[in-house]
């Protein structure tokens, strides 16, 4: 479904990421994972059509799409959800939904917000409350049933569990599990390394914007020397947390 050859992308005179390659097949769910400034966030928003490849290509569902505008990507099934969630805290959950949803017919929309509401039954709850006042977990859940409002083939999500509390954490995995039962294709980025790779079927590793390994996630997420290598403080810094 995705591809992504030789992709290098930069700020300016900084080269953030060094030929990346690397796939997500339909059904899948992908992690991406590395140490902060690894690159993660910047391929995201290269697929995401946020910036254009410096080189490279990106190919979804056959088709060159690189340096596409992200709303035609949204219209062909790609969608993003972004770090730090960037929800529209004045509007309420449903505004943000229906505001998700304008590209669909009235009828369309309304089912969709009708799933919404049974697969995110916390946001249900809050329906007419302003984003602002939800939790952060709460707030994660609206991020993602907005993302899915686009009826999307493919879900990028960037740093889901960024800032929640262990029990929320748990919450967002349990949400994540769910969404591949139900058939969505996902590829993650996210700090808790070890705990996504043990649910990715598959994983890449970047480090200083390179390709360091990759392989089935639970292979990774056992490979206690490569985490040494490579994610070394960060991977000291998860299990601390979950301590």
């Amino acid at each position: 479904m995705l591809r992504i050859e030789d992709v290098t992308a930069r700020y300016g005179a900084v080269v953030a990421v060094h030929g990346v390659t690397l796939h997500v097949d339909a059904g899948e769910l992908v992690a991406l994972v590395g140490p902060n400034g690894a690159g993660k966030t910047t391929l995201l928003n290269t697929v995401a059509g946020l910036m254009a490849p410096a080189r490279g290509h990106v190919y979804f569902d056959g088709r060159d799409v690189s340096g596409a505008e992200p709303a035609r990507l949204v219209r062909a099934g790609l969608v993003l959800v972004p770090e730090h969630r960037r929800i529209f805290r004045d509007l309420s959950v449903a505004e943000n939904l229906q505001l998700a949803g304008v590209t669909a017919s009235a009828r369309d929309r309304a089912l969709r917000l009708d799933v919404a509401k049974e697969h995110f039954p916390v946001l249900a709850r809050r329906w007419t409350t302003a984003a602002g006042f939800l939790s952060g977990g709460e707030a994660q859940q609206l991020a993602i049933a907005r993302a899915l409002m686009a009826d999307p083939r493919l879900v990028l999500l960037d740093e889901p569990t960024l800032g929640l509390a262990p029990a929320l954490v748990d919450v967002v995995f349990d949400l994540l599990a769910d969404l591949r039962r139900r058939g969505y294709t996902l590829l993650v980025v996210e700090q808790n390394a070890r705990r996504v790779l043990q649910l990715a079927d598959r994983g890449y590793l970047l480090r200083t914007g390179r390709l360091a390994a990759e392989g089935p996630g639970p292979e990774l997420a056992a490979h206690e020397d490569l985490f040494g290598t490579y994610l070394g403080d960060a991977a000291e810094a998860e299990t601390a947390d979950g301590a």
